[in-house]
């Protein structure tokens, strides 16, 4: 059964240009991942600081190996310290 992952990103304004090279990194990475189905990103109208991430996988299992993946860990490490907080994910069934 495919799953929805949504993302949530805050303090995005923040050191922008280097954020947006390690997003377009991380996305062109998420595409070649077994079960990734599709993603879209979203900016916060109330809070232009946020953006959500929903991400579409095949099964949840796919998305805990890519989440698990050494290579998106370590990108998402770098994502973290420059927003300043940690990224947060929830996980929904279609």
């Amino acid at each position: 059964m495919a799953v929805k992952i949504l993302i949530t990103r805050k303090g995005i304004q923040n050191n922008i240009i280097e954020l947006t090279v390690l997003l377009k990194k991380l996305r062109s990475l998420t595409l070649n991942q077994p079960g990734y189905i599709y993603g879209e990103t979203l900016r916060r109208l109330d809070q232009p600081d946020e953006c959500v991430v929903v991400s579409t996988w095949r099964s949840r299992e796919d998305w805990e190996n890519w989440f698990n993946n050494p290579q998106r860990q370590s990108i998402q490490t770098e994502i973290d310290l420059l927003l300043g907080e940690p990224t947060s994910y929830a996980v929904y069934e279609e």
